[in-house]
């Protein structure tokens, strides 16, 4: 039968913050037990709490009651103890707890909660599968591991809100019911019992509220938001997520850029003790996709893109020849000492690349041995063979990956194999933290497929000065001024400076292929807004999880996030989603109509 805790049951001390400096002191400490184990004459029990383990132990000097009640306790039972701390018998020490070389000699005890054998053991970096860890959360959570994980997320988000604040920002809540987005991922959709047959969205970010913030004269806005979007999941991505959003009024997009980089360095000194001095580097976009096929590059690495186009584009090879007589590129990766990969690992960089729309992949593998193999060579002349390898700068040891395609393919294609061949290469260290800055983003992107112009960001953002004379002409050229921050070939942020000129702005739903009706009625809250003076503006949001399971060296945001879906997005939990009440969905004015499973 469970204890209760009396107006005398006071927790003095966390289990970890006993050392040899508190040896006499009495003390009350409660928590979990890890283990119990029983030698007879001596009953030792080690506790658990959120800091860490103490040892518990029970000898012939313990009550007979207490020494009984210590017998029954389990895995997982709830205690209070009570006793006074005292040094550890000679070759008791346990040297790899910080609290090994104490224990507290119990006299007053209660069993607050039985347990239940748990699914799995508490214990930190449990191999247990992951389902059943998350149909468990609750006793996952449990785990040091995960725990510290979660009191780091709460640590950074404090770091945020002293360095905002320190800096001018106000922090401002925006709704969470608004209005559905006409552009970007899906929504969640909420339907309103008083206004039948309409729907509010939950919102993929705080833009155009925080946008609004700038008109309302706030000048400096900050929020750690909740934000919603109904897209597939992948390791970096929930459909529910955090955002510590910005927005700041007369900035430059160097403005904005320079206080954020100094958020990112007083977190990495503040919880990394990593004290960075040096700016972050800026790359253009175009730079960045020409040396790395990416605009998210992993810069703690090599293995950068060179072109052949010009090497081969006269050769009698037609897969790469064939490349650049259509308007597309020849380029490779030399991957410095993956001539030890077999030809069954080349031959699944074969079929990786195959999933970033890559007709198949040429290689060359000069052994260490001076051996030479490949899959084009055959095809080629002497000359253009040495012609590759000249340009690859290419020695024994190497193994060189060649990509002929489309520019969009051989980039996306190219981008990802380097990634993966420094995975396989064993050459990537999580706690080798390079920031860099993307800018000079394209403002629109062109879908084939729909015949018609996007905007890469969002249709708020606006085009760089030098180039708004091209928007009519060449709207693929123009550029933007827009910056993502890249930690390790993540994106951890992203941001521009708005527009803020009605003209500009009715001319970005023109390319956009949106009416000036369609765009009063999507945005009219907004155009409206904008006529009372609105002040230069620009902002960012970091992927707070995405930020906080970097810096712990992580691989899944879920481990940072207290309770996440999976990959399709339901709690496996809580159950959810589940079926709603029908009497619910009659008073919302709603039927569900069955669809294919």
């Amino acid at each position: 039968m469970a204890e209760f805790l009396t107006a005398n049951d006071k927790r003095t001390s966390y289990c970890a913050e006993l050392s040899a400096k508190n040896i006499g002191e009495r003390v009350c400490v409660m928590g979990w037990a890890q283990k119990q184990r029983d030698l007879g004459s001596l009953i030792f029990i080690d506790l658990r709490d959120r800091t860490g383990i103490v040892q518990l132990a029970f000898d012939e000097k313990t009550e007979q009651s207490i020494f009984d009640k210590a017998f029954t306790v389990r895995a997982e039972f709830v205690l209070c103890a009570k006793g006074v701390v005292r040094q550890r018998g000679e070759g008791a020490i346990n040297k790899n707890l910080p609290t090994g070389e104490v224990e507290i000699a119990v006299d007053e005890f209660k069993i607050l909660s039985a347990s239940q054998t748990p699914p799995f053991e508490i214990v930190e970096n449990s191999n247990v599968n992951a389902e059943l860890r998350l149909k468990h959360r609750y006793l996952d959570l449990r785990r040091p591991d995960m725990q510290r994980n979660i009191i780091a997320r709460s640590k950074i988000s404090k770091i945020a809100r002293d360095y905002y604040a320190e800096n001018g920002f106000v922090d401002i809540e925006t709704p969470n019911l608004c209005k559905p987005t006409p552009e970007g991922a899906r929504d969640y959709l909420v339907p309103s019992r008083v206004h039948k047959g309409k729907f509010y969205a939950l919102p993929q970010s705080p833009q155009l509220y925080k946008q609004l913030l700038m008109v309302s004269g706030f000048d400096r806005y900050f929020q750690i938001a909740r934000c919603f979007r109904d897209e597939d999941l992948r390791a970096d991505r929930q459909p529910e997520f955090t955002q510590i959003d910005t927005e700041m009024s007369f900035v430059t997009a160097d403005d904005v850029m320079k206080i954020h980089e100094g958020f990112l360095k007083r977190v990495m000194k503040e919880y990394m003790n990593i004290d960075l001095t040096e700016d972050f580097i800026r790359m253009p976009y175009r730079e960045a996709m020409e040396r790395f096929g990416s605009d998210k590059p992993d810069i703690r690495f090599g293995y950068e893109l060179t072109d052949l186009s010009d090497v081969v584009k006269n050769c009698g090879f037609k897969v790469f020849s064939g490349a650049v007589e259509c308007g597309g590129s020849v380029r490779a990766i030399n991957v410095k000492g993956g001539a030890k990969f077999s030809r069954k690992e080349i031959d699944s960089l074969v079929e990786f690349v195959k999933s970033y729309r890559a007709k198949g992949l040429a290689w060359l593998k000069w052994a260490e041995s001076g051996d030479i193999s490949s899959s084009y060579a055959k095809f080629l002349t002497e000359e253009e063979n040495e012609a590759i390898k000249s340009a690859m700068s290419a020695e024994a040891g190497d193994l060189i990956l060649i990509v002929a395609d489309k520019n969009k393919v051989v980039f996306d294609s190219l981008g990802a194999l380097r990634c993966e061949c420094a995975k396989r290469m064993n050459i990537l260290d999580p706690f080798d933290f390079k920031f860099l800055w993307v800018t000079e983003f394209p403002l629109l992107e062109y879908s084939e497929e729909d015949g018609r112009f996007y905007a890469m960001h969002h249709p708020f953002t606006s085009p760089m000065d030098e180039d708004l004379q091209y928007i009519d002409s060449d709207p693929g050229r123009v550029r933007a001024k827009a910056y993502d921050i890249v930690l390790n070939g993540t994106e951890l942020g992203g941001g521009s400076v708005r527009i803020h000129d009605g003209a500009i702005q009715s001319k970005m739903f023109e390319v956009l292929g949106l009416s000036e009706a369609e765009a009063q009625e999507k945005f009219g809250y907004l155009l409206d807004a904008f006529k009372y003076g609105v002040p230069p503006h620009g902002g960012l949001a970091f992927g707070f999880d995405r930020l906080v399971t970097l810096l712990l060296g992580l691989e899944d945001i879920r481990d940072v996030i207290a309770f996440p879906k999976v990959q399709n997005a339901s709690e496996l939990m809580t159950k959810c989603p589940s079926e709603p009440d029908s009497g619910a969905l009659a008073e919302l004015g709603i039927a569900v109509v069955a669809g294919e499973q």
